[in-house]
């Protein structure tokens, strides 16, 4: 007996002829789709070298902070992320769990990146998905204190290995030592947001630390605005 359903292929031909008329573009057909199963070399080289550079982060005792850390935090996120989000320092939910971002701060940047919804793109922002994210030192400084100078430029080189290695379509940093040390301005975070500055060719979005907006919700609506700047510069200017 005839099958009387259309053949896979038939019904790829279909979805072809009416993407073209309806928009121009041309969608995946099941045989050109992505095996999860097995990502391209580009994705596992980038995973290789992350993984890597995390392992020395853990082993790293190039400043004071590993002789009081639980954990170091390296980072975690997407391998080709839109934007890299740079904060300060891991906290104590961090250090005990060795993941960027995971305390009441955390879950409000969560909220923060949902906002922005790119019409270039199917989901928003992500963590999972499009972004990536990590501190200026990967151990927690003791009673949250801000990272000390010597300790910022000891942990640094990571940072920019993660940078070179990701690529990031951009970077938003989270509070004023972030800001201040991509920058290279002395500038306060109040001066310096509200601006699109650059790390070599990267566009960069300054803004408050999720911190510092919950102890001060008039702030939000500075974080606002940057967060727009920020999804500008994702759909509309140059980023390479």
């Amino acid at each position: 007996m005839k099958n009387p359903f259309p053949s896979a292929e038939f019904l790829d031909l279909l979805n072809l002829v009416e993407d073209f008329l309806t928009t121009g573009y041309r969608r995946q057909t099941r045989e050109a789709a992505p095996n999860k199963n097995n990502p391209p070399p580009q994705v596992e080289e980038k995973k290789k070298i992350l993984d890597s550079i995390a392992r020395q982060i853990m082993e790293c005792t190039n400043c004071g902070l590993h002789k009081t850390r639980r954990k170091a935090v390296p980072g975690a996120g997407s391998l080709s992320p839109l934007v890299l989000i740079v904060g300060e320092g891991p906290g104590a939910s961090e250090d005990a769990s060795g993941k960027p971002f995971v305390g009441r701060a955390g879950k409000y940047l969560d909220k923060w990146l949902s906002a922005v919804k790119l019409e270039t793109e199917m989901i928003p922002l992500n963590r999972s998905a499009n972004a990536f994210i990590t501190n200026i030192v990967k151990c927690r400084p003791p009673q949250n204190r801000d990272p000390g100078t010597e300790e910022a430029v000891a942990c640094f080189p990571y940072l920019e290995k993660q940078i070179e290695v990701l690529k990031p379509r951009s970077i938003l940093t989270v509070g004023r030592i972030a800001a201040k040390l991509l920058t290279g301005s002395s500038s306060g975070i109040g001066s310096l947001r509200g601006q699109v500055y650059h790390y070599g060719k990267i566009p960069l979005v300054p803004t408050y630390h999720p911190s510092a907006v919950l102890r001060d919700p008039s702030l939000r609506r500075a974080v606002w605005q940057d967060l727009k700047l920020l999804k500008s510069v994702l759909e509309h200017h140059e980023l390479r």
